[in-house]
């Protein structure tokens, strides 16, 4: 369990937990004055309250030293190490029953624009509900997510949730993949069949050939929309206020980094 903070929102990550990831940190060296435990901790309370970095409270040190920690982490991809430690530790314990695919779309901040040229295109764009990014993800459960990417807020969801599919690196699984009817359409289930899963999708009302499916089974579809609501509980990954996706993605691992370790 996470323990609570005085103050408001002050999620903080334990000894015990932090135990299970620390092996997979930089190793520090020289005159360090924020240490890999109390950095965590001050990502947390970013992630969690959604704070701008120079609202950070003193006792986590100097803003722009954890800012500036956490961008090279995210650029050497330390977070994403660390959340596929925590993945590994979990698989060997979880019996894989069913996958699960889905979508959420995030707003943009007023922050969140405004990216320098040379950072180049982002998964920003304005939809009908105005500057969108979608979050989609592939997960077992309510903590095995196995992958997520961005795509652009009008990007519909068939697309990306075919690249996660081959990006699994999963054959012959053999487990029912279920999904909503944004993927029901033929090259999906086409892909879902070769790489073995057993797709368990409803077909649209206009569909000339309908098919039958496991409507009881088709509720364990909650489970990922449950997921995506925990971590959207996050301010940092409900509301997108940075600039760059690699940012971004940061704040998302942390906030599946947070949902595995409780």
């Amino acid at each position: 369990m996470f323990t609570l903070g005085v103050v408001v929102f002050g999620m903080q990550l334990t000894r015990e937990q932090f135990t299970r990831i620390e092996h997979v940190l930089p190793v520090q060296r020289g005159n360090v004055v924020i240490d890999n435990f109390t950095l965590i901790n001050a990502i947390l309370f970013v992630a969690l309250n959604g704070c701008t970095w120079r609202a950070l409270p003193e006792r986590y040190g100097r803003w722009h030293t954890v800012y500036m920690r956490m961008r090279r982490w995210a650029k050497n991809g330390v977070l994403t190490k660390v959340f596929q430690e925590l993945q590994t530790q979990d698989m060997i314990y979880i019996d894989i029953e069913s996958l699960q695919i889905d979508s959420t779309s995030i707003k943009v901040h007023p922050d969140g624009t405004g990216k320098r040229k040379k950072a180049g295109p982002q998964a920003t764009h304005r939809s009908r509900g105005g500057l969108n990014t979608k979050l989609h993800l592939v997960a077992t459960g309510l903590q095995g997510v196995l992958g997520f990417l961005l795509t652009p807020g009008q990007v519909h969801d068939a697309r990306p949730g075919r690249e996660l599919l081959q990006g699994l690196g999963i054959e012959d699984l053999q487990v029912p993949l279920i999904m909503d009817k944004a993927y029901e359409g033929n090259e999906t289930r086409q892909l879902a069949e070769s790489l073995g899963f057993q797709p368990v999708v409803p077909p649209k009302a206009n569909r000339l050939d309908p098919w039958e499916y496991d409507v009881e089974l088709y509720k364990k579809r909650n489970e990922i929309e449950r997921l995506i609501g925990r971590i959207k509980r996050f301010r940092r990954v409900f509301t997108r206020y940075d600039k760059t996706d690699i940012m971004f993605c940061a704040f998302i691992t942390v906030a599946l980094i947070a949902n595995l370790l409780r």
